[in-house]
């Protein structure tokens, strides 16, 4: 998998997400994220996207040998931007093929998942 399918993956995403408003973010999510095959209950969309903007940030840090750090959640609206930001943080990081292929993943079971 190459730094450009999984920047694909998140545009996807972002396209999908990138306009909602609150009650959207607030809603069920359909079906299970990341989060929650590592045992997490997952009950709102936002909740799906949170765990996967988490996930990027912990894989970033492995790639640059950085401490794992819970990333601030100030408010659902702000989601796609943190999802931005945690795209560029991991393709910045040059991380592996293999860290890209378990990226893209993750954000297309959440894509998914909405």
């Amino acid at each position: 998998m190459t730094a450009d399918d999984f920047a694909t993956s998140v545009e996807r995403l972002l396209s999908q997400v990138g306009h909602w408003q609150q009650p959207r973010w607030s809603a069920p999510a359909a079906g299970a994220g990341p989060s929650a095959a590592a045992g997490s209950p997952v009950s709102s969309r936002a909740d799906v996207v949170y765990a996967l903007v988490q996930r990027l940030a912990d894989r970033a840090a492995d790639a640059e040998s950085r401490p794992r750090r819970p990333v601030p959640r100030p408010g659902d609206l702000v989601l796609p931007d943190q999802l931005r930001v945690m795209t560029d943080d991991l393709l910045a990081a040059k991380a592996s093929g293999d860290v890209l292929k378990l990226a893209t993943e993750d954000v297309d079971a959440v894509r998914h998942a909405l």
